[in-house]
This record gives structure tokens, sequence and C-alpha cells, in this order.
């Protein structure tokens, strides 16, 4: 990363950052310990994911090396990430999928976040995604849970089917869905058991804070 700046009193945190596979886990490192300085620890699981297809994406999409900058931006219930970049090419859920090994790409993510898009402008573009802040995180993760488990298998409706209920047809796609972000997960150089065990970790955080 080039530079660093904060601007207050918005909340609002600006990282350039050359756009190389080595640059990602400092991203993802500055934008946790921003959160942090912010009282928004609860965020930084969901916000890391978020940079990491975003930066990623500027890398196999724009190009190594190209010239791009993370903003971090509190809105009012709602965290908001930017990547910025030189490119005018619109991404898409399809464009976006490294292939059908490596995982579903942005279509996790775009099931993670709240609200996703696509801004041009006259020096290139920005992509944003959104985390909802909400405290009432019990009920908001079991609900976007199901969501994305029914987008995750779209082709397999969540209701009964051949004998089998709505609760089997979304525990079969949970795990599915675990073991491509497992896959999503090895295929950029992280260590999937590690990341299993700070899920883990997160998981009893907030059950034990709930």
């Amino acid at each position: 990363m080039t530079g660093y700046e904060v601007t207050a009193p918005r909340l609002r945190c600006v990282l350039p950052f050359e756009a190389e596979p080595a640059e990602v886990p400092l991203l993802r490192k500055a934008a946790a310990a921003q959160l942090d300085q912010w009282g928004m620890r609860e965020a930084a699981e969901e916000a890391e994911l978020l940079v990491t297809e975003l930066a990623t994406n500027v890398i196999k999409h724009v190009g190594e090396g190209t010239s791009a900058t993370l903003i971090l931006e509190l809105q009012r219930e709602r965290l908001r990430v930017e990547v910025h970049d030189k490119s005018r090419e619109i991404p898409s859920l399809r464009t976006t999928d490294c292939d059908e090994e490596c995982g579903r790409g942005l279509h996790l993510l775009a099931a993670l976040a709240v609200d996703w898009g696509t801004v041009l402008s006259a020096a290139g573009k920005s992509v944003w995604c959104e985390v909802s802040l909400d405290q009432r995180s019990n009920c908001r993760r079991v609900e976007r849970a199901v969501g994305a488990l029914e987008k995750y298998r779209a082709d397999y409706p969540a209701t009964a089917v051949d004998g089998r209920s709505k609760a089997v047809l979304l525990e079969q796609s949970a795990v599915e869905l675990i073991a491509d972000l497992l896959h999503w997960t090895a295929a950029r150089g992280q260590d999937p058991d590690d990341v299993l065990d700070r899920a883990q970790t997160h998981y009893e955080f907030e059950t034990a804070a709930a």
C-alpha cells in the first residue's frame, strides 16, 4: 500500500494500493484495524471477505500492478466498502467467477452483502458493497444465510422435493457452500483450516455476547 488517509468526522478511510497478490492480506489487515478503531469489530470478518474479493477482482480483470484505491465509509447503520480502479469495464456475476471448481466469486458476496453495484466515472469505475451494522445480528445472519443458501442452489427449489424437506435441502446446500468457500480460500493462498478456526471463534464470540 502506498498511502493511508482517514478523513474525520465522516469516518471515511482511504487506502491506495497496487493490485498485487501480496497487497491483498495487507488490505484485509488494514480494514480490520480501521474497523476496530471505529469500534466496529463485529463487521471485520465480512469486511475482510469483501475487501479480498474486490481487490482480487482488480488483479484478475484489470491487471497486476494496476493502481487502485480501497475506501471504507460508515453510513448510518451500514459499512460501505469501495474499490476504485482505472478500468471502465463493468463486472458481472458471470465474469467475476474464477471457475466452477474455485467457487462462486461475487455470487457469494452478493449474498453476504446487503447490496453491491458499480459506478462509472471519468477516471474509471468503483465497485462497492455494503454490510449492515444492525445490532440485531443473530436474526439478520440467519435470514441472510437462508437467502444465500436458496440462491446458491437455485436449480434445487427450497421446498419439499422427492420427499426431502426444505430443512434437509438447506442443510445439504450449507455443506456444499462451505466446501466451495474452502476451495475459494485455498485458491487465494489462504489456509482453509485457519479460516474455519476463525469462523468458529467468531461464532463463539457472537454467541457468548448475545
